[in-house]
């Protein structure tokens, strides 16, 4: 079958954005858009291919996905549109500067500053989670559907939830207070309770359920 990728492009040395078409055949029904992107001339970021590493986040066809698992089938009448993000910096082509991801980690301070703390009698709660949270990719997709989350806000998003909810479960307690603080400044104070971001993660992490852990125990039995 042949497709159409209908990108859209941008030089390195210009703010100039322009559509532009490729024709990509394919036999395979399972081939995804990350597997034409390679044999076409464009410029994108890809690595594990596998849905594990959120490199290659783009939009398709107007939804926030990886190229990796947007299979060329589900393009309707055969047509691809391919946009970078729309809440980061467009680098070049389908390239965003997603440095703000580490940069609100480094804010919340996402790092342990003690040894681990697993033997203590601590509140469940969000240990049961902190498996989960790990699965985060920093991808950038919840970012990009959040109603509340813009460039250089104080809200954060939900790319920060998973790795405060997996630091809150080891941290001793005067760390604790401090990250909780982080928390319902950059997190609590601003989230709308739209939860898309639970809808387009493609690792399914379940941020609704993590912000309610979160909330009881970072905001109200800390406020206690």
């Amino acid at each position: 079958m042949k497709y159409t990728l209908r990108i859209y492009r941008k030089k390195r040395s210009s703010d100039e954005r322009y559509w532009q078409d490729f024709i990509y055949e394919s036999t395979d029904e399972n081939e995804t858009v990350a597997n034409a992107l390679t044999k076409i001339d464009v410029k994108w970021e890809c690595s594990c291919m596998q849905e594990k590493c959120g490199a290659c986040a783009m939009i398709i066809n107007n939804t926030p996905s990886l190229a990796c698992g947007y299979k060329l089938s589900r393009c309707k009448n055969g047509i691809c549109k391919l946009e970078p993000l729309r809440k980061f910096p467009v680098v070049c082509d389908l390239i965003v500067d997603r440095s703000i991801l580490h940069e609100n980690l480094k804010t919340m301070k996402i790092w342990l500053r003690q040894d681990a703390d697993f033997e203590k009698d601590k509140d469940s709660l969000y240990r049961e989670l902190a498996y989960e949270s790990s699965e985060c990719i920093q991808c950038g997709l919840c970012l990009e559907v959040c109603p509340n989350f813009y460039l250089g806000g104080d809200f954060f998003g939900a790319s920060t939830v998973p790795l405060t909810l997996r630091l809150l479960s080891e941290s001793d307690r005067e760390n604790f207070i401090e990250n909780a603080k982080l928390y319902v400044k950059h997190e609590f104070e601003g989230c709308g309770k739209s939860f898309a971001c639970k809808a387009i993660c493609p690792r399914h992490i379940d941020t609704e359920r993590m912000m309610v852990k979160l909330n009881r125990v970072a905001v109200w039995k800390r406020r206690k």
